[in-house]
């Protein structure tokens, strides 16, 4: 029957608007009504079989925990919105390592093949955590899936979802940004650098995320780690050709945060910026062994005096 219903969604004109409040009642009972304690605890347990220490938090996802609660900036609004963002990208690191943005709109009415480009590009909206559309060839898509799935998009505020506050105020958009590919049409591991208190802290690259995801982390120095972090390892991944300069330019864009994730890409030797992330699996990804936890933790300060007023 969940089957059925998600393709009656996403492949009718007319199912967004007959489920869709269905969903949105749903979504309000489950996520908009609970408290953020009452959400952060029921997670937490559901995840690591305990209740988060928000008072002296000492593991990496308790702290993280206590961020989503008390660290919130305009800043962190305008770096969590992938449109936004992209104008802090240019005023710190220059506009050369963005990826192409070659349309966008607030408007689903505009999302018709007439706006998009004749070479390969993504379409996704601006105040999620999903992976959007990729488009190879607009003749051969179905823009009504594609503008279903924006639809559904835009009715979610991630706060709700998972108390992640820095969501809570983006307006939703939608962007077309090119594809990245290699000259075989794969697409390029997306390296994410995880910044403590403005230092590199690891690296976390995912692997055949659309098949069957797999994680590695890294130290700073590239050695891999052995622990799995909500995912099994995969195969080794190289060091990137440009590494050094990628950790030079994400350590610029994570200065003035207490926990930054910063994603980039390389193709041909060229860096793209990809996103912002802080809150890296919400706060409620366990490690395996979990004493990694807290390893990464003890990296990772926090005000004590604020800590202590929590």
């Amino acid at each position: 029957m969940k089957n059925i219903i998600k393709k009656f969604y996403l492949e009718t004109s007319f199912g967004p608007y007959l489920v869709q409040p269905f969903f949105g009642l749903y979504n309000y009972f489950r996520y908009t009504r609970v408290s953020e304690d009452t959400m952060m605890n029921k997670e937490f347990k559901r995840n690591f079989g305990y209740k988060p220490n928000i008072k002296n938090p000492k593991t990496f996802n308790e702290k993280l925990q206590w961020l989503k609660r008390n660290d919130r900036t305009a800043l962190h609004t305008q770096c969590a919105d992938k449109y936004a963002v992209r104008e802090f990208v240019k005023d710190k690191i220059g506009e050369k390592y963005l990826i192409p943005l070659h349309f966008h709109t607030s408007n689903l009415r505009d999302i018709k093949p007439e706006n998009i480009p004749d070479f390969p590009v993504i379409i996704k909206s601006n105040h999620d955590s999903s992976g959007g559309s990729i488009i190879l060839d607009k003749k051969s898509t179905n823009w009504t899936v594609v503008r279903n799935k924006l639809y559904k998009s835009f009715k979610i505020n991630y706060f709700d979802k998972k108390k992640e506050w820095q969501y809570k105020n983006i307006k939703p958009r939608v962007i077309v940004e090119q594809l990245l590919q290699h000259e075989d049409g794969s697409i390029p591991f997306d390296y994410k650098f995880h910044y403590f208190n403005g230092e590199l802290a690891f690296i976390q690259v995912d692997i055949d995320r659309q098949i069957e995801h797999k994680r590695n982390l890294y130290d700073k120095d590239w050695n891999f780690l052995d622990v799995e972090w909500a995912y099994k390892n995969g195969p080794p991944v190289p060091k990137p050709s440009c590494y050094e300069k990628m950790k030079e330019i994400s350590k610029i864009l994570a200065q003035g945060f207490y926990h930054v994730r910063v994603d980039l890409y390389t193709l041909n030797d060229s860096i793209y910026f990809g996103e912002m992330t802080f809150h890296s699996e919400s706060g409620f990804g366990p490690f395996n062994p979990p004493e990694w936890d807290l390893k990464f933790g003890n990296m990772l300060s926090l005000p004590s005096d604020e800590v202590e007023k929590t």
